[in-house]
């Protein structure tokens, strides 16, 4: 119940600030043309439902995981496997980084999601869904220096 609010509330978001009045006379008029972003589409997706993120990449997920601090789904394509996670709340996509980091990685993350694929995927990725890309470092031995 509480994910149709959240997906309704998403859905007339924009028609909200769409409507909305321009307060001054001919204020309007003068505005300016809003910015294009490299991912046009994120605006209105992010945070969003897995599977609203998945169909802007062209898949349909296997949810692997639902629970009330994260839904996690897998896409299979013919390339390659990622995953998206979503959280209600930016706190749970913190700590689920946090706990990520210690694998190390590159990730990429969004208002409330976060993309597990291939390095080389993400800036695919990136195009479409916005977000950045995050290098996280990972714990464990260095790998020793060369001799040769």
């Amino acid at each position: 119940m509480r994910g149709a609010a959240l997906a309704a509330g998403l859905a007339f978001l924009p028609l909200a600030t769409a409507c909305s009045g321009g307060g001054e006379d001919g204020a309007v008029a003068n505005r300016k043309p809003p910015e294009i972003s490299d991912a046009p589409a994120a605006a209105v997706v992010a945070p969003a439902k897995v599977e609203v993120i998945a169909n802007l990449t062209g898949c349909k997920p296997k949810i692997r995981i639902d629970a009330d601090e994260l839904r996690q789904g897998l896409c299979h394509t013919g390339k390659v496997d990622y995953s998206i996670t979503t959280f209600p709340e930016e706190k749970y996509k913190d700590t689920w980084l946090e706990s990520a980091s210690i694998y190390g990685g590159k990730y990429l993350v969004g208002s409330r999601w976060v993309v597990a694929a291939k390095p080389e995927m993400l800036e695919g990725l990136r195009a479409k869904l916005g977000g950045n890309i995050r290098q996280l470092q990972g714990i464990g031995p260095n790998p020793a220096p060369s001799t040769s």
